[in-house]
């Protein structure tokens, strides 16, 4: 036996095919090789962005982005998580259910996304006039309502191939998209500015768009689900049960945290605040990026254990996903804390001095990554309503900090804070729900028991 055959058996040993261990482990290893190549080719985009923009029109794109991120609330219509559990639930035991689960959501990702699209087109004068003080947006909103069609449809498409547990689909797609967006923002910036990096944001959507329905495709056709849409009408019950609260669970947190946003640009220096945030937000960002994507592998695993007697399972998968977001965010957090203010110059001299704010945004994204595994349980076994009441809180948390923050002439330091302290609020209830369900008498498969969605969370 060869040393590489030797140590393949060793794996296999260890990581037997089908077990729990195996499954975490493999769809693990793709996220961490998707994130890893995505999330540094975004880095290293927005640095070279702010840098060719300066603050000011760093901050303009923060608020472009967010604004699109806000609105897609709206467009994604929780469409993505419905996708992940309803397909990891069925594919086993009723493919033709999860092919129609598909159908529905890219139809209805379709039409929200094109609506919303076409309503931020129409009201881009009104929304950068009178909401955010700068008219002179207006052409870079309207370019962006094409990437909230996209990133609608996205978003449907990662959930469907999430359910199916393609994670290496998953993986490469990730991939593309984070390698073109590093040359298409930092061309488009150079030939047109600001609206050159919206453009080059809405490509590198489009493109994602038609690698994923590729993906998606195939991986159908291996796990032996046929995507239908005829016969959609018949699952728009899981609309009502799924979709809805998860909405409107998304529906109190990225509005709030864009109308946090707007009270920042709207105070003086504003832009360039926002500027400074948005920088010390890319990293929080990043750090949790791949925490979000391991969450892709443990909702689907969590769901398809509804339909055992799986709670001894369920705790080997929250253990397991509690230790993998420790051991990616831990090390990094230790490395970049004291470090932050040299960190923040690559973004030029307007950024050096502002360590302090990365350094918020980091222990936020730790304690984000930490709360995730419980996020995802709760998420798994769907009694979506709860949640609704959950991230009402956050929402509230949010605002009330960071508007006395900000009166108090914080800037983008106390948005950071704003963020801290309602995710510290929102980690204590969601634990205690959590271990409240995990510690139940045991119930029916089939009673609903649980609440928060991962894609509610405010990042």
């Amino acid at each position: 036996m060869t040393i590489l055959q030797s140590a393949r058996a060793r794996v296999h040993g260890h990581l037997p095919v089908g077990s729990l261990r195996g499954r975490l482990a493999r769809g693990a290893f793709w996220s961490i090789v998707g994130a890893v190549v995505s999330q540094g080719s975004v880095l290293v985009a927005s640095v070279i962005t702010a840098r060719l923009l300066g603050t000011v029109g760093f901050g303009e794109l923060a608020i472009i982005n967010g604004t699109i991120g806000m609105l897609g609330v709206f467009a994604g219509f929780g469409l993505g998580m419905t996708a992940t559990k309803y397909v990891a639930e069925f594919l086993a035991k009723d493919p033709a259910r999860a092919g129609r689960i598909i159908g529905l959501s890219t139809v209805v990702a379709s039409v929200t996304g094109g609506v919303i699209s076409l309503l931020l087109f129409i009201f881009a004068h009104f929304l950068a006039t009178r909401t955010l003080a700068a008219p002179h947006l207006v052409p870079e909103f309207r370019i962006g309502a094409l990437l909230l069609f996209f990133n609608a449809l996205n978003g449907a498409q990662i959930g469907a191939l999430s359910g199916l547990e393609s994670f290496k689909a998953i993986a490469h797609s990730n991939l593309i998209r984070g390698l073109l967006s590093l040359p298409v923002m930092v061309g488009g910036v150079l030939l047109w500015h600001l609206s050159g990096a919206v453009c080059g944001l809405v490509l590198a959507a489009a493109i994602a768009c038609v690698v994923n329905q590729w993906f998606l495709r195939n991986e159908c056709l291996r796990a032996g689900v046929r995507v239908s849409y005829r016969a959609i009408i018949s699952e728009c019950r899981v609309l009502w049960d799924f979709s809805l609260p998860a909405f409107f669970s998304c529906a109190m947190t990225a509005p709030a945290t864009w109308a946090a946003s707007a009270m920042l640009v709207n105070q003086p220096n504003g832009y360039a605040e926002m500027g400074i945030f948005n920088a010390a937000s890319q990293w929080r960002t990043a750090l949790f990026f791949l925490p979000g994507i391991i969450g892709q592998v443990v909702v689907p695993m969590l769901a398809s254990l509804q339909n055992t007697d799986g709670r001894r399972s369920v705790r080997k998968v929250l253990l397991g996903s509690v230790l993998i977001n420790a051991l990616c965010t831990v090390p990094v957090l230790i490395v970049l804390v004291p470090c932050s203010n040299w960190v923040m110059s690559f973004y030029g001299d307007k950024f050096s001095h502002r360590g302090a704010v990365l350094q918020v945004s980091l222990l936020c994204a730790a304690l984000l990554a930490i709360l995730t595994p419980a996020s995802n349980f709760i998420a798994s076994i769907g009694r979506m309503w709860v949640g609704f009441f959950m991230n009402a809180g956050w929402a509230g948390c949010f605002l009330v900090v960071a508007y006395f923050l900000l009166l108090r002439g914080w800037g983008a330091q106390g948005l950071a804070c704003a963020y801290l302290a309602a995710y510290i609020a929102h980690a204590l209830w969601t634990f205690w729900f959590a271990s409240s369900v995990l510690g139940a008498t045991p119930r029916s498969s089939n009673s609903p028991t649980g609440v928060l969605p991962l894609d509610s969370q405010a990042i």
